[in-house]
């Protein structure tokens, strides 16, 4: 029998879910809710309450899984990859996800939960300091301050302005080193790698500029081989996995760790409890092995016992397109042109991008993703970039340095 798979979400994630699911040798029937223009063309879109004769349901955004998305439908006895509304506050709440790590044994960065700007503060030991929304922010809710000045301006916007909604904030020390992504599978009782990524947060070069949701990824990195991605998975994911089971939270879905490499040690910077986006668009086309079949097993306990993944050894590098005015603001309705151009071998997922009298046309902040697939990071880059440079619309924005370091 086909199964049929839906896909929740609208975003590049989603876009490059449904291709790495189309490549299944099962031959899925595909859909997506609710999908965008590119999307449209890889599977049949639906509205996501429509849940008619559906195997699995594979949820992309944060949102809808702290929303409990996944719970209603295992109530209703649909299949679901994302874990609870319980487990996902692990990307809900930064003071949660920082409580589960201090008891599972987890390393990160010294912390502090505020409420009041004076405390925020005071909290504060030397600069540059981290000010994090506790609450879910799209990707944006993060403030490296340099001075009290910019931490009075970022703890008020949050606190007093409340512009990432009523929660608190948690100031942390800074850390610095190399930023990795580290995505794991998780049936509830144990995790799996996929391969690691590197993405690009800020909008300028040479990290400049406020964060985003991400403007770019490679994967995989050069000096992590598999003896360390099992180390760091047997240091971070699994006492998580263990910790939420413990407490009768288990964990089904993909656990994101977002790490810094510092002098001391590796540190968690945060935990994301879904795909990450762009990285998803740089580790899944690499992917060799069913992700059909990987997810399904992690909708069961123990699914993923004596699960192998195999990876294509290429690298790939991610290159996002964003809209005039990102990430403060956006632009829709410019009419998008040279996908067309793009060359047979490039994978362009759609983020951002809606129809309107038959053409293309920008619908968010990021629009587009780019990714080449080559033997070696350089000739991915430049296969990427050349791509990239091929499409075109009215303020479109992109990074030049992904993947150079």
């Amino acid at each position: 029998m086909t199964p049929r798979v839906l896909v929740v979400g609208s975003g590049g994630r989603e876009h490059a879910l449904v291709r790495a699911l189309a490549r299944s040798p099962q031959r899925p029937e595909l859909f997506c809710a609710p999908g965008n223009a590119g999307i449209a063309h890889d599977a049949r879109l639906r509205a996501q309450g429509d849940l008619e004769a559906i195997d699995l349901v594979v949820v992309g955004p944060e949102v809808p899984l702290v929303d409990g998305l996944a719970d209603d439908l295992r109530a209703r006895g649909v299949a679901c990859f994302g874990p609870s509304a319980a487990a996902a506050r692990l990307e809900g709440s930064k003071a949660f996800a920082k409580e589960v790590m201090r008891a599972a044994g987890v390393p990160t960065a010294a912390h502090r939960s505020v409420e009041t700007v004076s405390d925020g503060l005071a909290a504060i030991a030397s600069y540059p300091a981290v000010i994090k929304s506790d609450g879910l922010a799209a990707g944006k809710g993060v403030v490296i301050a340099a001075d009290e000045a910019e931490a009075r301006a970022a703890l008020e916007a949050m606190l007093v302005a409340r512009r990432f909604g009523e929660h608190p904030v948690v100031i942390e020390e800074h850390l610095a080193g190399a930023e990795v992504s580290l995505l794991a599978l998780c049936d509830g009782e144990r995790a799996v790698a996929l391969a690691p990524a590197r993405d690009y947060k800020r909008i300028g070069e040479d990290d400049t500029g406020p964060n985003t949701g991400g403007m770019g990824a490679f994967s995989p990195l050069d000096d992590f081989d598999d003896a360390r991605i099992a180390e760091l998975v047997r240091t971070v994911h699994q006492p998580v996995v263990d910790e939420l089971a413990r407490r009768g939270t288990p964990f089904h879905g993909v656990l994101y760790a977002g790490l810094m490499l510092t002098e001391d040690g590796m540190r968690v910077l945060e935990f994301n409890v879904r795909f990450g986006d762009p990285e998803t668009q740089a580790v899944l086309p690499r992917l060799r092995s069913d992700l059909l079949d990987l997810l399904a097993r992690c909708t069961r306990p123990g699914g993923l016992g004596g699960v192998g993944l195999e990876w294509d050894p290429r690298t790939a590098v991610t290159v996002v397109l964003a809209s005039r005015g990102y990430p403060e603001s956006s632009s829709s309705g410019d009419v998008i042109s040279g996908l067309d151009r793009v060359p047979e071998g490039i994978e362009v997922t759609h983020a951002g991008t809606a129809t309107r009298e038959g053409a293309v046309v920008t619908a968010g902040g990021r629009v587009l993703n780019v990714t080449a697939l080559a033997a070696d990071r350089a000739a991915a880059r430049a296969a990427a970039y050349a791509a990239a440079d091929m499409i075109e619309f009215d303020g479109a924005q992109l990074r030049r340095d992904v993947a150079a370091t």
